[in-house]
């Protein structure tokens, strides 16, 4: 075989060299993705709803009988004490009653006092179970200075505390308004008058704030004609409407965490109740949408001189799910398959689709089962020219 002469050796390179620039010139550029990482740490699912304000407990006071009502001084906001004069109703002249009438108010009268006689039951169990709940939130503070008892388990002897605490001052409310049947049940059947004016006096059931004057004109009333609402604005609830496929996963005892409602704290509520039968709201783009409302009992209240009223737009966000120590992905980075869920996972400066099982799902995050490791990288927001196994080059991290 003959030798190469130089010459020919450098065609040869040259032509190699020619082709190599060729390749490269036609060579496919890495796509430039965003990427994130496989993190672990605590996961949260909340669903955020506005929500409206309202007194926990209010009371409607009637007037007991017909008759005269003196003008009512009161307005909506002023503080009143339990026992304070509300109205002053002057009765009418008085008819002969006849024995069926006489009969029928002494029915009534029986009725109303055995009623008080219920409610002081049940003001006076009330009253124990206040005093157990307040035993035990002494005993579990005890331990919880000592170390011997959770910061969950304080929460809950306070919560537990607060709400006996309630029920005692509702079943007080209801010993005051079987008083107050029982007096109008005395006067129907004895026509006579609370005091020695001739006029009957109409006190508060409860301690708070007027919330509406239904009647604040002098004149004629008749039985059970609204006058007064009345309502402790320091013992709130929540009210939010919420879709009812979100409404299957809130319960009673889910936190609530209360944001936007103009102060710089977040208060803290508890989902009591969820209503069993949902309605049909129209949403602002047109959309029927059915909704089921929710209530939630405020725990904690404002700090200084802000306070909240009944009728106040919040925002309410329901902790559904939380856990610790998750292992977490971007759910921008995720995408459906036929198979389930995907993510393009960085390896080699290559894009590989990889399978993943998906837990609970966040906003901005979603809990990964299998198919991804602590501190792998994936691409968030994949584009749709991305394949398996093509070239990639970082621009920028997602978090």
């Amino acid at each position: 075989m003959l030798p190469l002469s130089q010459k020919t050796i450098g065609l040869v390179v040259a032509a190699l060299v020619v082709l190599a620039l060729l390749v490269y010139g036609f060579w496919p550029d890495p796509i430039a993705v965003q990427t994130a990482e496989v993190t672990r740490g605590n996961l949260q699912v909340v669903i955020e709803e506005e929500g409206i304000t309202a007194v926990q407990d209010r009371y409607v006071v009637t007037a007991p009988t017909a008759g005269t009502l003196h003008r009512i001084r009161w307005t909506a906001g002023d503080s009143i004490t339990t026992g304070d004069t509300l109205a002053l109703l002057s009765a009418p002249t008085a008819p002969i009653l006849d024995s069926r009438t006489q009969a029928e108010a002494s029915a009534r009268l029986a009725a109303a006092e055995e009623g008080l006689q219920s409610a002081a039951r049940q003001r006076d169990a009330a009253e124990a179970m206040a005093n157990r709940a307040g035993d035990e939130r002494e005993r579990v503070e005890h331990l919880h200075t000592q170390g011997s008892a959770t910061r969950q388990q304080l929460e809950q002897v306070v919560a537990e505390a607060l709400q006996a605490q309630a029920q005692e001052a509702a079943a007080r409310a209801r010993v005051a308004m079987a008083r107050a049947d029982v007096r109008a049940a005395r006067s129907t059947l004895y026509q006579g008058a609370d005091d020695a004016t001739g006029d009957s006096v109409i006190r508060a059931p409860v301690a708070g704030q007027v919330l509406t004057v239904h009647r604040e004109s002098e004149g004629p009333v008749q039985p059970g004609e609204p006058l007064v609402e009345v309502g402790d604005t320091d013992a709130l609830k929540v009210q939010v409407d919420v879709l009812s496929q979100d409404a299957l996963r809130i319960r009673p005892g889910t936190p609530v965490l209360i944001e936007q409602w103009g102060g710089p704290d977040t208060l803290r509520a508890t989902v009591e109740r969820v209503d069993p039968d949902g309605h049909t709201v129209v949403s602002a783009l047109g959309v029927e949408e059915q909704r089921v409302t929710v209530h939630a009992r405020l725990d904690t209240r404002p700090h200084g001189d802000m306070r909240l009223g009944s009728g106040f737009r919040v925002l309410a966000r329901f902790i559904v799910w939380e856990g610790s120590d998750v292992l977490r992905v971007p759910t921008s980075a995720l995408f459906r398959t036929t198979d389930g869920w995907a993510v393009f996972a960085v390896a080699d400066s290559r894009a590989r689709r990889t399978p993943v099982e998906v837990g609970e799902r966040s906003g901005l995050q979603a809990e990964v089962h299998s198919g991804l490791d602590l501190g792998d990288r994936v691409i968030a927001h994949p584009r749709n020219e991305l394949e398996d196994g093509v070239r990639v080059r970082s621009r920028g991290s997602d978090g």
